[in-house]
């Protein structure tokens, strides 16, 4: 069963301008993730995706496959995943005649990861092929989606108007089913239920990877975070 990682770089983003080419560290955030992807042993390949010259040349040199360019159509900033992701797999069947079985994300901007964990999710999904259409990462939250608020003119409601409960939101926490949120640590899809399904990614039967919190860095504060917890994690290892 083959396994490709696929690594979404592309050039440009909102929140934080040109962040897979920050410096961390005095390395760019998108290494993190090409060293890590490097050493996972179930990964038959490992492939960035990008409509950046410069990101490509800096994968090259990582030693990382970049066979195609992406086109900028497939880069924008309302560009779904199923793009880049459909726009590779293309490219594998026009030149090379095969397409994975299954193709794994790894977004950099969840840059702190560790090969024995992402081998572990990729093993998941293989022991449960026939029945899961693929698998995401994800960590517990804190609290509980019935336990946030929105505020509408002024005025909090809660986002639960169906729990009838008096203030809801203020139960303890333990009152309401565990929530996790995805964190991009990795996301596996199978290539079989994308020619099935022409609309989704992931399917129904998700197989949910628990890790411990990840850092996703979206704003210039998350790269804040992510210094202060490599200096922090340095001191530990030192």
């Amino acid at each position: 069963m083959r396994t490709y990682a696929l690594i979404p770089a592309r050039a440009n983003s909102k929140g934080v301008t040109n962040k897979n080419l920050r410096l961390v560290h005095e390395k760019p955030l998108i290494t993190y993730t090409l060293e890590v992807a490097k050493n996972v042993k179930q990964f038959d390949r490992v492939i960035v995706t990008t409509d950046s010259p410069e990101i490509a040349a800096l994968a090259k040199a990582e030693g990382v496959e970049v066979p195609f360019i992406r086109p900028a159509e497939f880069a924008q900033d309302a560009s779904p995943d199923r793009d880049y992701i459909e726009h590779a797999l293309n490219w594998f069947q026009e030149n090379e005649g095969a397409v994975p079985d299954l193709v794994a994300i790894l977004r950099p901007t969840t840059p702190l990861r560790e090969p024995d964990l992402l081998d572990k999710a990729v093993l998941v999904l293989q022991e449960r092929f026939s029945e899961a259409t693929a698998l995401r990462s994800v960590h517990a939250l804190p609290e509980p989606p019935q336990k946030m608020l929105q505020m509408e003119n002024g005025w909090l409601t809660g986002f639960f108007p169906e729990d009838k409960r008096p203030d809801y939101f203020n139960l303890p926490r333990q009152t309401f089913p565990t929530a996790y949120q995805p964190n991009g640590y990795i996301d596996i899809v199978k290539t079989s239920y994308l020619e099935k399904d022409k609309n989704r990614i992931f399917g129904d039967m998700m197989l949910g990877f628990e890790t411990r919190f990840s850092i996703e860095i979206d704003t210039p504060e998350a790269l804040d975070y992510l210094a202060f917890t490599l200096e922090a994690m340095g001191k530990q290892n030192g």
